[in-house]
């Protein structure tokens, strides 16, 4: 539906964020399993993010990047992955975005606690989730918790 909705209305209706609704597409081409069309459109939209100066929302493109390159698991994906979670990371620190830094650092943390680096794991997620006063109900305060809870 989001692919039809794309391709039927005119880019300059959502020109803001046109971006970011096909980063969303190629996530969930992703998850359905449809990973190589998801790269081409996620290609698309960090693109897009770059030519027009796009930035507000490239950490969590960045992000749901890593996130494709962990889905497809070629021999390279794991550390490009983890570069994309960085990157994602010190962008959404730049911007002062703590809710971008945050699902940044939850994947990141993730990635590592998978990979046995639960020192690691704790170090990028818990500075992150105590700067937050509020919102400790929403999806991802609640799924940086639980993975913290885990890191103990």
């Amino acid at each position: 539906m989001l692919r039809a909705g794309l391709d039927r209305v005119p880019e300059a209706a959502f020109h803001h964020h046109t971006t970011f609704f096909l980063a969303e597409l190629a996530e969930g081409l992703g998850g359905a399993g449809h990973l190589a069309e998801g790269f081409v459109v996620m290609e698309r939209a960090l693109a897009r993010a770059k030519r027009i100066e796009e930035g507000w929302c490239l950490a969590e493109l960045l992000r749901m990047n890593g996130e494709l390159l962990l889905m497809r698991a070629a021999p390279t994906d794991v550390a490009t992955a983890e570069e994309c979670f960085r990157q994602a990371l010190e962008w959404g620190q730049r911007q002062g975005a703590l809710s971008w830094e945050l699902r940044s650092a939850t994947s990141l943390a993730r990635l590592y606690h998978r990979q046995g680096r639960t020192t690691q794991a704790r170090e990028v997620l818990a500075p992150v989730y105590r700067r937050f006063t509020e919102g400790f109900k929403t999806a991802d305060l609640l799924a940086a918790k639980a993975l913290l809870d885990t890191l103990r």
